[in-house]
């Protein structure tokens, strides 16, 4: 861990076409991928585009960034759910899921994963299996293979088996009758994140919306929880750390502020500027703060842990409040009245600290 590059990265193009792209973040650039065994990658589709039925070798959470869309999602032995997506939403993906994206709107749709990677091929990264196309599963058993276990004639496994030259993403016919989406698919799900009930709301400060077992049952399956956070402009976060060795992978949605990293020995390991599209990880047990420039900042974290509990070190939830007065004065070696002044100060600020007037 002593000398990992903690810099916030962008993601870079892995495949695509005419349909839309797809994006991920490199273990080479952004160490910490593989460190945490963490994956990250963003799916974008333009108008009629089609991300092709796919499994993953990773359990995964994905939050839409942008515009809307379907989304098919076939659980293990279950039949295929069919929900609408539009901006805000999180679903929890579990291993085993095959998963299918659509975009009909002008608008186009972008899609965030991050997700576990400690049971995949490569550490950091997603593999993912397409049922479909030149590199899915048909193209690789023969043809008598393919004839026995589909029942299928020599004629039509041909036609299936060469498909059309395309990765993962292809741009459908605007004829073609896509599922509509079931409202009672949705339940259980996916939760949109901007319509939830908040779970800390201070003015002039931020707000937070917990991902966690009790509201998207889901995550426990997936191993992962996830929290979006808004920070007003000029607002800080209070520094805090996750307190059940859990990794915090945090990507910028929208604006741009300041990050701060400590670590062993009290070292700071990073301090940046962060702005939207950047990932970044923070290490277990480091401790993290960020301060949002004028016009605030966004940002959408998975924690590798489905109900995640963080200490904050400011604020009246602080640890040192619950300090007595006579450890903290020894303990920083200072007069009771620093001690106590100390102790003063953010006894009704939560989390978020409003800019000073």
């Amino acid at each position: 861990m002593a000398g990992i590059d903690l810099t916030p990265r962008l993601p870079k193009k892995a495949y695509g076409g005419e349909g839309g792209s797809y994006l991920a973040w490199s273990p080479e650039e952004l160490p910490m991928l593989k460190e945490g065994n963490i994956g990250a990658a963003k799916l974008a589709l333009e108008k009629y585009g089609l991300a092709v039925p796919r499994y993953s070798d990773s359990s995964k959470v994905a939050y839409v960034l942008q515009g809307s869309g379907t989304a098919g999602i076939v659980l293990p032995e279950k039949e295929e759910k069919v929900i609408a997506i539009k901006k805000g939403d999180a679903i929890a993906l579990p291993f085993g899921v095959v998963t299918w994206w659509y975009n009909k709107e002008d608008t186009e749709l972008v899609v965030l994963f991050l997700g576990d990677t400690s049971k995949g091929h490569k550490a950091g990264e997603f593999t993912d299996f397409f049922l479909t196309g030149s590199n899915g599963i048909f193209t690789g058993f023969t043809p008598e293979f393919v004839s026995r276990a589909w029942d299928l004639d020599e004629n039509t496994v041909k036609q299936l088996v060469a498909g059309k030259n395309f990765s993962g993403i292809v741009k459908a016919d605007p004829k073609f009758t896509m599922p509509e989406p079931k409202a009672e698919d949705r339940k259980g799900m996916a939760l949109n994140c901007e319509e939830a009930p908040l779970d800390v709301d201070i003015k002039g400060g931020g707000r937070v919306v917990v991902l966690n077992t009790n509201n998207l049952p889901l995550v426990g399956e997936v191993g992962l929880g996830a929290d979006l956070v808004r920070l007003d402009g000029s607002a800080m976060c209070s520094p805090g750390f996750s307190c059940d060795s859990a990794l915090q992978v945090t990507y910028i949605v929208r604006g741009s502020g300041r990050v701060q990293i400590v670590g062993v020995d009290g070292k700071r390991v990073l301090e940046t500027t962060v702005k939207a599209g950047n990932l970044f990880i923070v290490p277990r047990f480091f401790v993290v703060s960020k301060i949002g420039n004028p016009e605030g900042m966004e940002w959408f974290s998975i924690i590798t842990t489905p109900n995640p509990i963080f200490t904050h070190l400011a604020g009246r939830t602080s640890a040192w409040k619950a300090l007595s007065p006579q450890v903290l004065q020894a303990a920083f070696n200072v007069p009771a009245v620093v001690e106590q002044a100390f102790r003063s100060k953010r006894n009704n600020a939560e989390i978020f600290f409003p800019p000073s007037n």
